[in-house]
């Protein structure tokens, strides 16, 4: 069991309001870093004191000065922090936790006309300093984890520092279980659809008019992967998300459109595959081909990176341990059959020996 310590840290400059919002109404911020950090924290004007774990405890410290900068005013007027802003936070003081320092997420920050986007706990800067140094860059795991949203990150933050001429978003037009018939409209429109989550990432960090500007110019370009065959791209910054739905051959297809001074980010979840039954993964193929290819990084994010609501990370974790135990009763299960027909074999040696 380890000693606890009590760390004390003055948050300045002195102003209710700003600690108002903080602490929240009733506390309930308070209330939830002490839930979720497993500390105890006290106050007095603006003298917070925290009791917990060494480590812990330093990570709340750490939470409380970034929430407190985060209540600046803002034209005049104090922004109310609610809980998503303090679960995003936690993630931060986690970073901070594990050992990572202010310079290596400063490494990391990416910066673009609407703002600074930092990585949120250690996978994570990881996976952006991964993107940064590898032509190649996998983001592999649960849904909520950030990968296609940072990968668009990386991609603004390169074409706004002219590291490349145009950013290429695409991913295969594989229905998730339901069956949309035929869709009417152009190609945009048909396709639209699949590719809102890439359009959504784009219009935050650029702004709808700077998009349109752009896809008008083809300088972004969106496009259903199989519109990717036959083409060599040079000078381009390409992310295919949702890979876990091609197949072997389009996976291969893509990775081999990459040309000259040209970075590719390849996103997924294995666990969420709409391919058909007896079709294989063209991510999970790549995960054991190219495992050892010089200039690839492969980034495997878990249910404690996931970013959005809290209960998110419980649902992963809840499905990741059922498909274990499913796993687990399958292997018995073979187990025990394999068992069953040595004792038969067994038993039918001895019947002949007599």
């Amino acid at each position: 069991m380890s000693t606890l310590v009590s760390n004390e840290v003055i948050l300045e400059p002195v102003d209710n309001k700003r600690l108002s919002s903080l602490c929240g109404p009733f506390d309930d911020n308070i209330k939830q870093i002490e839930r979720r950090l497993g500390v105890e924290i006290s106050y007095r004007n603006n003298t917070f004191k925290v009791l917990g774990d060494p480590l812990q405890a330093k990570g709340a410290v750490e939470l409380l000065k970034l929430l407190y900068i985060e209540t600046q005013p803002v034209k005049g007027l104090i922004p109310q922090l609610d809980p998503q802003q303090v679960h995003l936070a936690i993630q931060e003081a986690r970073l901070l936790e594990r050992g990572e320092n202010n310079s290596n997420s400063k490494d990391v920050t990416i910066r673009t006309k609407r703002g600074v986007i930092k990585p949120r706990n250690p996978n994570q800067a990881q996976y952006v300093a991964n993107v940064v140094n590898h032509d190649i860059t996998f983001g592999i795991g649960p849904a909520g984890t950030g990968k296609t949203y940072l990968a668009v990150a990386c991609a603004v933050d390169a074409l706004e520092r002219q590291e490349v001429r145009r950013i290429l978003l695409t991913r295969p037009a594989v229905e998730a279980g339901e069956k949309l018939g035929f869709l009417p409209g152009d190609l945009s429109q048909k396709v639209d659809p699949y590719l809102r989550p890439l359009y959504d990432a784009l219009f935050e960090m650029l702004g709808f008019e700077k998009v349109e500007k752009l896809m008008e110019r083809n300088v972004i370009e969106v496009a259903p992967l199989a519109y990717m065959r036959g083409r060599t791209l040079n000078d381009a910054f390409i992310i295919l998300d949702e890979s876990q739905n091609t197949t072997t051959e389009q996976m291969k297809m893509f990775l081999t459109r990459i040309g000259f001074n040209s970075k590719a980010v390849i996103t997924g979840d294995i666990t969420q595959v709409d391919l058909p039954r007896g079709v294989r993964s063209g991510l999970r193929n790549s995960i054991e081909v190219l495992e050892n290819v010089t200039d690839i990084s492969f980034n495997f994010f878990k249910a404690e990176d996931v970013v959005r609501h809290p209960v998110v990370a419980r649902i992963v974790q809840a499905y990741e341990q059922f498909d274990s135990d499913q796993e687990r009763a399958r292997h018995a299960k073979r187990l025990a059959a394999e068992q069953e027909k040595l004792n038969a074999s067994s038993q039918d040696a001895d019947k002949d020996s007599q």
